[in-house]
């Protein structure tokens, strides 16, 4: 079976095992030096010095909600067409997701419903780049700042994605993203926070560790570190072990989303004009990292099982977040965007370990159509 996901370590596992194994025997393991060191590879490689590594990604939302003030009562515009963890987080902070319907073509929030969506209690725009695809951001933010909003991105799929010649991770108040397991590289679990400026950052890495401000470490009377405690913060640091791994995969960021988009290309040139597949829409100046590969098909049901048969791996990844229970409180009607995306949208694989012959079967079968 040619699978939807993969763990990826390099070929070489000694490139992650002997680091590792001086980290463990160092008996530092949790949040130091490799931290750091992971924090400024990350920032040289986005290019944005404000970046705190966490635990998850969803960590670094509920991080990024508390920055921007939002809570009981407030109101934040988001897509249901994303993993759980975008939208659990809004609901823990005591406030409502405002649903926005999605770009049919994209999957991708929709800047004209967003502006439909604003009331008087609007807090944030949340916007997903789906699959790695990026979002409209100049549109979004400058509805952001008509209306005196803070946006937060949920980058989870967008390692290496690029808007308008710079990398995700550089247009909005607040980034939010995933080291999960199978994402493009990975700390085993793990998540980053990038933000706009000095001041939120400052505060996000306090937050992080209980809001300890390791900068102002002082010493008490016997001679042992201590800080003064301002506000309430979280356990949501990451650890030199996660770090340490995520350090040896790091070098091969570059190529993973090589490797993905040239898959994609070959997709795009290979499964256009057929009857029971549409591809999505893309940009020249939204240039995705291709977390997923997704097509829109004529019953999907039997689409992936015919895939299946064939030794091939499909799916819907993330059902739209409106469809579970613990949202069924939230108003979804009108999202003829997202009833359209959802109802015809299926992943394929696309990742590193598809080869060319794998590819090539791929496209073969696809292109019988005989679902």
């Amino acid at each position: 079976m040619i699978p939807m996901h993969k763990v990826f370590m390099p070929d070489n596992i000694d490139e992650v095992m002997e680091p590792l194994r001086k980290v463990i025997e160092s008996g530092w393991i949790g949040e130091g030096p490799k931290v750091l060191e992971f924090e400024k590879q990350i920032s040289d490689y986005i290019g944005n010095p404000h970046v705190t590594a966490l635990n998850s990604c969803t960590s670094a939302l509920q991080l990024a909600l508390r920055l921007c003030g939002v809570g009981i009562g407030d109101e934040v515009i988001t897509t249901p067409m994303t993993c759980m963890a975008t939208n659990e987080p809004i609901v823990l902070t005591g406030a409502t997701p405002v649903w926005s319907d999605v770009d049919p073509d994209t999957g991708n929030i929709d800047p004209e419903s967003i502006r439909q969506k604003i009331g008087v209690r609007t807090k944030v725009i949340l916007a997903v780049h789906w699959g790695g695809y990026p979002c409209d951001m100049d549109e979004i933010n400058q509805i952001a700042r008509e209306h005196g909003l803070k946006v937060i991105e949920d980058c989870a799929h967008a390692w290496g994605a690029v808007y308008r010649d710079k990398k995700i991770g550089n247009h909005s108040d607040f980034c939010c993203f995933s080291l999960q397991a199978i994402k493009h590289f990975t700390t085993g679990d793990g998540g980053v926070l990038m933000c706009k400026n000095e001041q939120d950052n400052q505060r996000s890495r306090s937050l992080k560790w209980f809001g300890i401000d390791r900068e102002q470490r002082r010493e008490n009377r016997f001679g042992i570190a201590e800080w003064d405690i301002i506000e309430a913060g979280y356990k949501f640091h990451m650890n030199d072990i996660a770090a340490t791994i995520g350090l040896a995969q790091f070098p091969y960021l570059n190529e993973i989303v090589a490797k993905r988009r040239g898959n994609a290309a070959f997709y795009q040139e290979n499964l256009q004009s057929l009857q029971r597949v549409k591809l999505l829409t893309e940009a020249e100046d939204h240039i995705s990292s291709y977390w997923l590969f997704t097509i829109k098909v004529e019953d999907r049901v039997n689409f992936i099982r015919y895939l299946a048969q064939n030794g091939i791996a499909a799916s819907v990844v993330h059902a739209r977040s409106d469809s579970h229970t613990i949202f069924a409180n939230y108003n979804s009607s009108g999202l003829t965007g997202l009833d359209e995306f959802s109802e015809k949208m299926v992943c394929i694989p696309v990742g590193p370990w598809v080869n060319e012959e794998d590819r090539r079967k791929i496209v073969a079968v696809i292109r019988e159509q005989c679902w």
